[in-house]
């Protein structure tokens, strides 16, 4: 008797809000709520949905985003609520990163790594298990210099050696052009393969660089990546939202 793969489909969205600042020069952390409820991230459409500059650039890194009402619009619930996962007592996230989840997701360990920079950079870690299925999922908004993506990627791929083998989908904004993904995102760099396809979203008014990437070391697990633009979007934020369908779980043996 043949007997069915144990796979599933997760969708799985990012996006750099840049702290609420739009096209405009206004600061409107409203204006990225509704966007998100209405265009981004809608009830039932993604299980993952990761935002980026999404507390403010500076100490104490307060969060700006109304969070019940986000997660009372995509029906996500942010994976923060520990203090250890932010970045202080006013954060909504670790240094701008905010990751939220189906409550579906049963989540085994968190975690959140400091990475170096010129502006100080950080990664958010949440393992769990969606549908029985074991998954890591981390965030991060990765430096402009190529040098220094280099050693915030071989830090995370340190971090990824010492933890348990399980699936594993890096989402975010991580601030490179190239395709391919350049030497911070090689093999060589990470210990690992991490591919989807790439889509441009910057700047938002004309994209053209593919800057935000949804990234997984399942060979082909990416599919359906496409960058997210409304009017709405493009006055909200200078990125657009960038969306995957990610294929989890693999053939029993």
């Amino acid at each position: 008797m043949r007997v069915e793969p144990v796979l599933r489909q997760i969708g799985c969205v990012t996006w750099n809000i840049h702290r609420a600042r739009g096209l405009d020069g206004v600061i409107d952390p409203e204006r990225v709520g509704r966007v998100l409820a209405q265009d981004v991230c809608p009830m039932g459409s993604h299980q993952i949905l990761a935002l980026q500059e999404a507390d403010t650039e500076t100490p104490p890194h307060a969060g700006i985003l109304d969070l019940d009402r986000i997660e009372a619009a995509t029906g996500l619930r942010h994976v923060h609520r520990d203090p250890a996962m932010r970045w202080g007592e006013q954060s909504h996230g670790f240094l701008g990163a905010i990751l939220f989840l189906h409550p579906d997701f049963e989540i085994l360990a968190q975690d959140v790594l400091d990475l170096p920079g010129h502006c100080h950079r950080g990664a958010v870690v949440t393992e769990a298990l969606h549908a029985g299925i074991a998954l890591r999922i981390v965030t991060t908004h990765m430096s402009l210099s190529q040098p220094l993506r280099v050693v915030q990627m071989r830090i995370i791929g340190q971090y990824l050696r010492r933890r348990p083998e399980m699936q594993t989908i890096l989402l975010g904004d991580l601030n490179e052009w190239r395709p391919w993904g350049g030497l911070a995102l090689s093999r060589r760099t990470v210990g690992v393969s991490l591919r989807g396809p790439v889509r441009p979203t910057f700047p938002a008014k004309r994209p053209i660089l593919p800057l935000d990437r949804i990234l997984s070391d399942r060979p082909g697990a990416v599919t359906d990546v496409r960058s997210i633009d409304t009017p709405g979007i493009r006055a909200a934020s200078d990125h657009l939202p960038l969306s995957a369908r990610v294929r989890v779980g693999s053939d029993p043996v």
